[in-house]
């Protein structure tokens, strides 16, 4: 058969060789499975997004557009909206947020938005120096 396989599947048989479909060759029925395809808070999938944590920045601080270097207690924040991804930081408990510098990005999945957030905590949250 010049290379080609036949994979066939009994009746009702799901998985790798079924490759989603049943005998008679109709699609399979989806599962119903709880809390697929939710998001966390209520902006939804696409909608404005964040996430916040509390770090200590290194000896060098975060280099902010608005003010430079931005040292001490930080509250640090993940934003996703329209298609972008900024990450912003604030002194702690204070009112007045900052864009740090190099991170507005486009972001096509959302989904993204804790990996990238984990990242930014894991470069600018030194609190041992």
């Amino acid at each position: 058969m010049n290379g080609e396989r036949l994979v066939t599947a009994a009746a009702g048989e799901s998985g790798p060789s079924a490759a989603g479909m049943t005998a008679d060759g109709t699609a399979e029925t989806p599962a119903a499975v709880p809390g697929a395809g939710m998001v966390a808070d209520s902006g939804g999938a696409a909608g404005p997004q964040s996430r916040t944590t509390d770090i200590v920045p290194g000896p060098g601080g975060v280099m902010t557009d608005e003010v430079g270097v931005v040292t001490g207690d930080l509250t640090l924040r993940t934003e996703y909206a329209d298609g972008k991804v900024t990450v912003r930081v604030q002194y702690k408990d204070a009112d007045e947020w900052y864009a740090v510098t190099g991170t507005s990005v486009t972001l096509a999945d959302p989904a993204g938005l804790d990996a990238v957030h984990g990242v930014a905590v894991g470069l600018l949250n030194r609190p041992e120096g």
